[in-house]
């Protein structure tokens, strides 16, 4: 590589909530020489900074419009309701949207729950993000419905949080534009499904390679004597060379010549 040549990178996007960090550290353990880059972006935004090629791919919220982008579900997210830490929920474990009926709920604009009509009474106003929605929890003007991930990214020592049942739930997806499907990008969808680096797709696996020695072994054949030993049983050897031993064991000897 010349000093001119630029190595190829990758972007990915990620909206509020989502912890990419695990994913990053594999693609920087199979791909050193490919840098990886982070663009955090808007929820509402998302989809749009991948149209525009502001980054190769991303972690969104569904729903998005596949007509042009591409998107695997990963998970689906728990909604919980925040409160301050003295409200007289703290001591449950889960809420319903029962509870919430004369509580006045929060809805910021940039809100990521697909409501047909959110819980309890709504505020004066609209608050224009979460971060401002937190902050007016603290202040006692009334409750939050969130994503868990948000409530975390969010957290005061202040305020808690409690599961919330029978509202709608995030789910979080891998989205990047159809007609800009690369290598990058394949190589970055098999680290997010879990594949392993000889299952990536595209890389043929490798073959096994047969263990030395085994070909004679299933042959049966007869291992040959070392020179200078004989097999048992045999004929051969030193006892062989000074000669044969009578059935009583001992050493047969010449009759003596007779004199002339």
């Amino acid at each position: 590589m010349t000093g001119s040549e630029v190595p190829p990178a990758f972007r990915l996007a990620y909206v509020p909530g989502v912890t990419p960090t695990k994913w990053v550290r594999i693609w920087n353990e199979r791909l050193p020489g490919t840098p990886l880059t982070l663009v955090g972006v808007p929820a509402a935004d998302a989809a749009g900074l991948l149209r525009d090629g502001g980054a190769d791919a991303g972690f969104v919220r569904l729903p998005v419009d596949r007509t042009d982008l591409s998107a695997i579900p990963l998970y689906t997210e728990t909604t919980v309701v925040v409160i301050p830490k003295d409200h007289a929920a703290f001591s449950v474990e889960e809420m319903s949207v029962e509870d919430l009926a004369d509580e006045i709920v929060l809805h910021p604009l940039d809100d990521t729950l697909d409501w047909e009509r959110p819980p309890g009474r709504p505020a004066f106003e609209r608050p224009a993000t979460t971060a401002d929605a937190v902050e007016l929890v603290a202040a006692g003007v009334g409750l939050l419905v969130v994503p868990q991930s948000l409530a975390r990214l969010h957290h005061r020592k202040d305020l808690t949080y409690r599961p919330l049942t029978g509202v709608p739930e995030s789910r979080i997806a891998l989205s990047w534009p159809e007609e800009k499907t690369t290598d990058l990008v394949e190589e970055f969808i098999g680290i997010v499904r879990g594949r392993t680096v000889n299952s990536t797709r595209g890389r043929p696996p490798t073959p096994p390679q047969p263990k030395a020695g085994r070909a004679g072994k299933k042959s049966g054949a007869a291992r040959k004597p070392a020179a200078g030993k004989t097999s048992r049983g045999g004929s051969g050897g030193s006892g062989g060379a000074a000669g044969s031993k009578n059935p009583k064991g001992g050493v047969k000897r010449g009759k003596p010549r007779r004199r002339p």
